[in-house]
């Protein structure tokens, strides 16, 4: 499984949204679950963002997502027992790559 983040900045809220719901209307298929706006900092993330969980990119959903993404930063990351690379070594940016505050991870162990 993967975990996506796409990133905004508080003036792009309705953006963001706007993103959120098309990913619903034309890739429903592809993601597992989609959670609402954040429009606050919350885990190792440096800005506000919306989260997606998918399986896999057979069907192009990253390609999708890349083209459709209105110039917002995401983060993808796959999701294992190790939290820290997930985040960093294992992740793939689309957009401009955004800080990752990494130290929550070491302090969950």
């Amino acid at each position: 499984m993967f975990h996506a983040h796409v990133y905004f900045d508080l003036p792009q809220l309705d953006l963001a949204e706007q993103v959120r719901q098309r990913i619903i209307a034309e890739r429903q298929a592809d993601i597992l679950a989609i959670y609402p706006l954040v429009p606050r900092l919350v885990g190792p993330h440096d800005k506000p963002m919306f989260e997606m969980h998918f399986a896999d990119n057979q069907t192009g959903f990253i390609d999708w997502l890349d083209q459709h993404r209105e110039g917002l930063s995401v983060l993808i990351h796959p999701v294992s027992e190790n939290e820290l690379n997930d985040h960093t070594i294992h992740a793939r940016w689309l957009g401009k790559q955004l800080p990752v505050h990494t130290a929550i991870f070491t302090a969950r162990r």
